[in-house]
Order: C-alpha cells, then sequence, then structure tokens
C-alpha cells in the first residue's frame, strides 16, 4: 500500500512538473509576443488621434505580463502535495496560449504595416551602368575593347557613370589598353561619341530614355549598341543633408513635396529610374491652414542644373538623368526653397493609384489621344466632364503634342489629376483600404517619407476629412495654382553641339511664385488684399499666380547666324549685336564662322572669325531687314480652334518661325533646328 501511495506522489509529481515546463514554455511567449506588440504600439506614436489608446494599451500589457509573472512564480515556489488538482495551472495555460496567439496576431499585423510602409522609401536601389559604342564599332564584347577612348563621369558619387565603372575598368583591366577620359555630364559624352573623339562611354543603362527625345539623337537605340552591363545593389546615392531634413521634418509643419512624374513602360522602380524628369510639380503645403500652392516646372525651363560643372544651364529635365538628388537641388537653388519630401512614381504608378481609387472626375479641357502606359495601343478621352480610368488619366497628364500651349497647358492638366485624386482621397475611410491602395502603386513608387512621417499624415487626413471643405461641393484643400511665364529661344548647347529649343523663365514670374510658397510656407507675413472688386454678370476666375502680365520678356542675347550675307551685311549685324567680328577670305558670302549660330554672347570673349566664299554675289545678299530674326521677339497671331483659349493669354513654345523647329512635334521630342536660328514666343 504504501508503495502504491509512493508510486502516485511521484507520478503527480511528474504531471506537476510536465505543466510546470509548459506553463514556463507559453509564459515565455506570452511575454515575447506582449515585447513585440508593445514595440509595435511604440512604432505606431505618430498616429497623435490615437496616441492616449496607444499608451493605455502598453500600460495594459505590461501588467498583464508582470502579473504572469508572479502568477507562475508563485506555482514554481509551491511545494508539491498530495491529491492536489492542477485545475488552476491548465485554466493559467489556457489564458497564456489565447493570450500568446492575440499578441502574436497583432503584432504580425502590425510589424507587416509597418514594413511595408517603409519600403516607400527605397533605400537601396539597383543601379546599372553599360559600356556603349557605335553599332558600326566591331567590338561585341567588353573583352574586343583595346586602344580606345573611353569616357566616364568625374562625378564620384555617381554609381552608374562613375562607380561602377570604375569598377568594371579595375576589374577587367581596361587601363592597361586603353585611355580613360573624363566628362562633366552624360550630354558631352554622347556628342563626342557620334563624332568619334571617344570610341566606347559608361553611361546609365537607360541613356535610350535619357537621349531619344532630342531630335539629333532620336534613332539612338539602333545608333548604338551596348558591349558590357553591369548592375550594382547600392544604397540610394543622396547626401546626408537631404536625409537629415527629410528624416527629423514634422509633418504637422508647413513643407514642400516634389513630385516626379518618369518615363517609363516598366513595371517596378527597384532599379535606379534616371529617365528625363517629365513631369515636375512642386507644392507647398500648410496642415493648419489646408492651404497649398501647386506649381507644374516646364520641362524645357532653361535654369543652373546643381550637379553640372559651374551650375551650367540647361533644361531642368536633363537634370533628372544624375539622380534624384541633383533634380531636388536644382530646383531648391532655382526656386529658394527646401524641398522637404519627394515621390518619384513611373506611368504604371499612376495607372494603378487611380483604378485603385476607382478612377477620377476631371473637367477634360479638349478630346485627347496617347498611347498607353505600356506603348501598344492608342487611348483616347473626349472633353467635357469624364469619369477616366488609370489609362484615360494617363491621357491627360501626359498628352502635349494636341495642347497649343505644349508643355505648359500639360502641366496645367497634370494639376486637374492631383486635384481629383486628393477629391477621391475622401472616399478612403479605413486604414485597411489605404493600404489596399498603397500596396497597388507600392512597386512603382519612391520617396523618401519615412514610415513615421506617413502615419503621421492620417492625422492630417483626418483634419482635412473633417473640415468643411471636404464637403461634397468643395475641394479638400485650397490650392494656388502658380504658373512660371516665359520666352521661348533657341540656344546653342555647349555640351551637346547643337541648337536646343529652351523655355526662358520671366524674372517677374519666378520672383512672384518664390513670394506665394514662401508665404504658405510661412516664411513671409501674409499681405491682407485691401482692395477686392467683381461683377456678378462675370464669372469669378481664381487668380494664378506668376501668370503675369509682365512687362518685361526675358532672353539671352545670341551669335547670329551669319552664314549667307555679305561682309557688308555682316558686318552691319555684328554692330548691332555688339560683336566683333573678322574675317578669312576675300569677297564673296559667309560660308562658315567660328562661333556658332545661337551661342550665348555672354559665354565667350573674343572675335567671331567669318570665313568668306572669295566670290562676290551681291545679287544674293540677303535684305538687311530680315538679317536678325533670331534676336527678336516674334509675336503669335494664330489660334488653335480647337482650344478654348486664346493664344494671347499664354506663351506658345509650339508656334515657332518657318524655320524653326516645333518643340512638341513629338511627344518628348526637343528640337535643333537646321542652321541654328533662334524664335521667342512672347509672354503674352
Amino acid at each position: 500500500m504504501k508503495k502504491k501511495v509512493e508510486l502516485l506522489e511521484e507520478e503527480q509529481f511528474k504531471v506537476k512538473k510536465s505543466v510546470k515546463i509548459v506553463l514556463v514554455i507559453f509564459l515565455i511567449l506570452a511575454l515575447i509576443s506582449s515585447g513585440v506588440s508593445i514595440f509595435d504600439l511604440y512604432l505606431l506614436r505618430s498616429l497623435e488621434s490615437f496616441q492616449k489608446y496607444i499608451y493605455v494599451a502598453i500600460f495594459i500589457l505590461v501588467f498583464l505580463d508582470a502579473l504572469f509573472f508572479i502568477k507562475v512564480g508563485k506555482r514554481f515556489g509551491k511545494k508539491v502535495k498530495k491529491r492536489k488538482r492542477p485545475l488552476k495551472s491548465k485554466a493559467l495555460i489556457t489564458f497564456l496560449i489565447l493570450y500568446f496567439l492575440i499578441m502574436a496576431l497583432f503584432a504580425g499585423i502590425a510589424t507587416y504595416a509597418y514594413l511595408f510602409l517603409g519600403s516607400f522609401n527605397k533605400d537601396t536601389v539597383t543601379y546599372s551602368s553599360s559600356l556603349v559604342v557605335m553599332s558600326e564599332n566591331e567590338a561585341t564584347d567588353i573583352k574586343d575593347i583595346k586602344n580606345y577612348n573611353i569616357g566616364i563621369l568625374k562625378d564620384k558619387q555617381s554609381a552608374e557613370g562613375y562607380i561602377i565603372p570604375q569598377e568594371v575598368i579595375k576589374e577587367k583591366k581596361l587601363e592597361d589598353y586603353n585611355n580613360i577620359k573624363k566628362y562633366n555630364n552624360y550630354s558631352s559624352m554622347i556628342a563626342d561619341l557620334y563624332s568619334g573623339d571617344v570610341d566606347a562611354i559608361f553611361i546609365s543603362s537607360n541613356y535610350v530614355s535619357m537621349f531619344t527625345s532630342i531630335e539629333a539623337y532620336q534613332n539612338i537605340e539602333s545608333d548604338t549598341k551596348v558591349v558590357y552591363e553591369q548592375e550594382k545593389k547600392m544604397k540610394k546615392v543622396s547626401s546626408q543633408k537631404q536625409k537629415k531634413k527629410s528624416s527629423t521634418k514634422k509633418v504637422s509643419d508647413p513643407f514642400t513635396i516634389l513630385l516626379m512624374g518618369v518615363d517609363t513602360t516598366e513595371e517596378g522602380l527597384s532599379k535606379n529610374t534616371v529617365a528625363n524628369g517629365d513631369s515636375l510639380i512642386l507644392i507647398t503645403f500648410d496642415p493648419t491652414t489646408l492651404n497649398a500652392t501647386m506649381l507644374s516646372i516646364p520641362r524645357d525651363s532653361y535654369v543652373p542644373i546643381a550637379c553640372w560643372s559651374n551650375k551650367a544651364e540647361n533644361k531642368i529635365t536633363h537634370a533628372a538623368g544624375y539622380g534624384s538628388e541633383c533634380m531636388i537641388n536644382t530646383i531648391e537653388n532655382y526656386f529658394d526653397v527646401t524641398i522637404d519630401y519627394y515621390a518619384k512614381i513611373n506611368f504604371k504608378g499612376l495607372v494603378h493609384l487611380v483604378d485603385a481609387l476607382g478612377g477620377i472626375d476631371v473637367e477634360v479641357p479638349k478630346d485627347l489621344c496617347t498611347d498607353d502606359s505600356s506603348r501598344t495601343e492608342i487611348v483616347c478621352i473626349q472633353a467635357g466632364m469624364q469619369h477616366l480610368n488609370g489609362e484615360g488619366a494617363l491621357v491627360l497628364a501626359r498628352n502635349r503634342k494636341q495642347l497649343s500651349g505644349g508643355d505648359l497647358d500639360r502641366g496645367q492638366n497634370q494639376q486637374l489629376v492631383i486635384k481629383a485624386l486628393l477629391n477621391k482621397a475622401r472616399t478612403i475611410r479605413s486604414a485597411s483600404k489605404f493600404l489596399e491602395v498603397l500596396n497597388t502603386i507600392s512597386n512603382n513608387l519612391d520617396t523618401n517619407f519615412t514610415t513615421d512621417q506617413i502615419l503621421s499624415f492620417y492625422n492630417i487626413a483626418e483634419d482635412i476629412l473633417n473640415n468643411h471643405l471636404a464637403k461634397d461641393d468643395g475641394d479638400l484643400v485650397n490650392i494656388q495654382q502658380l504658373y512660371l511665364q516665359g520666352t521661348g529661344q533657341m540656344i546653342y548647347d555647349e555640351s551637346m553641339k547643337m541648337v536646343l529649343w529652351n523655355y526662358i523663365p520671366n524674372k517677374e514670374s519666378r520672383n512672384d511664385i518664390i513670394k506665394a510658397m514662401k508665404t504658405n510656407l510661412r516664411l513671409l507675413d501674409h499681405e491682407n488684399i485691401k482692395e477686392f472688386s467683381f461683377s456678378i454678370n462675370e464669372e469669378y476666375e481664381k487668380e494664378i499666380i506668376g501668370y503675369g502680365p509682365y512687362k518685361k520678356d526675358y532672353s539671352y542675347a545670341l551669335v547670329p547666324n551669319f552664314v549667307g550675307y555679305s561682309k557688308d551685311v555682316a558686318t552691319s549685324i555684328a554692330n548691332r549685336n555688339g560683336i566683333k567680328v573678322s574675317f578669312s577670305g576675300n569677297g564673296g558670302l559667309v560660308v562658315s564662322q567660328s562661333i556658332p549660330a545661337g551661342k550665348r554672347v555672354d559665354k565667350f570673349s573674343g572675335t567671331v572669325t567669318l570665313t568668306l566664299s572669295g566670290s562676290s554675289n551681291s545679287s544674293n545678299d540677303k535684305k538687311d531687314n530680315n538679317d536678325n530674326k533670331n534676336n527678336t521677339t516674334k509675336p503669335n497671331t494664330d489660334n488653335d480652334k480647337d482650344d478654348s483659349e486664346s493664344e494671347d493669354k499664354k506663351p506658345d513654345p509650339s508656334e515657332d518661325d518657318e524655320k524653326d523647329k516645333n518643340p512638341d512635334k513629338d511627344d518628348e521630342e526637343d528640337k535643333n533646328p537646321e542652321g541654328g536660328g533662334e524664335s521667342n514666343q512672347p509672354d503674352e
């Protein structure tokens, strides 16, 4: 009998020991899941509306964990007693299992959501550099590259123009048999490759997208070939200054955001996309007043490029070819504002975003047709109030060759799309819908927003939705439209060695825009309007800041085209333009000039040498009163019959002089007019 009791006690001891082991295991799991959940709640602290609930939840979890620890500790401290039933231990284990499962589920969802939001800020990017030669070159592989002049960028921060090429040069020992020539920019490299001054160049693998818009390089894909390509996954090339200002900025303060539309047909932005900045929209927003300013920056705006040597002026769209940082710094310097955030999205991303929201409602200004996001089919939209899907919205945001104002009018249409997207955002009333929308564009969007900042936008969105402007008959935010006035001019491009059409911004317009942005950012005091008049018989038109009218147009003094003129006429032209000329040869007409036509006068010093044909033919001399068209402003009297606005309201870069090419002939095409002529368009 005594032996049976001992066996029973031993069996009960084993049972209790097993129960305690199980209890300890689930206690540890419960503590781990609680710790992860507490950490996730801490990560969600940016949601100011839920902060008090988050703090309460953290307190409850800590209290429960302490209670579990004490309870299990007491169970361990108790001695084994006869016939003691472990019902309380089983109940505690059951509770711990349920607690662990609930906490694990919450922690899993919260961690996934936080990591998902963090994926929009692509800290690492795959950069790709190609070794390119002309198509007729006999080389087919990097092993064939011997006794070549090879071009690379000087910029040591450029992943595709310097870092990767240097690795390839070292690995393949290219310096042993070749000469390495360093350049300030890709444009000069391409020009020298075509002219034969270099035999091969290292350039971004997206070089076709970067240069195919320029007429001289519209066949660059067939003109050249890639003999070697190398990729490298590395941290996004960006300055510490940019990282610091984006990570420390509070979204409750006024901020700026640059929206960049990238001209690509592929899915995803995991690889570095340095194609031309097809769409540039600079926004300032004050979360307190819910006021915003929105500026569409014309892609051909002639401004100093921040990452180029001596900050040489060029089309602003070309800055995108050197990465987001170059574009951001260029815009910051020119408009004297700090860009806190940026968001880069490609064609596919816009299509997915609009479709995820269920389409947008827009007043389309005129009938438009453009190829789809994959460039396989033509998509058309009609004028009037339309409900557009993703592809239809892309037509409105992308088309410019059917617009009288070209890229300028396209910028206004892009603002219509953004306003429609903001208004459609009022339909998002749940976190799950918000994440669903973001999930559709995550692969095609890159930004420097931190996860905490994205979460903080919940508070701003809540304020907007609760604001009286969020009613069905009002816009979500009050948007002040900005417009960069300017003049069209054909200028000799120093790097590409050709004449291109550029848009010269009006300085007064630029100053008005800067003032409006700084006022909305609370960097300048707001000036109250003292007088305001209106007529009940006239429809109210909201003011567009930067639109003018302005008394003065801005353009550069350019070297005239002397070719075809006699010595006397050429001398007269030079005197009127303040240019010194000398002549080579005896008599006849000018057949060449040492300084190319269209070159900015302030970019050279000395004398322009004009070469004469050596035979006189006065009957072919051109009329003196028409000898200097390329330094005058020619008003445009033609109107687009399909457009509701007359051309005297906007500069029209698409209606140049007959001898000049139309910059909007093709959707993405720059022009190099024959003879180097220059044409200006009036501001008004």
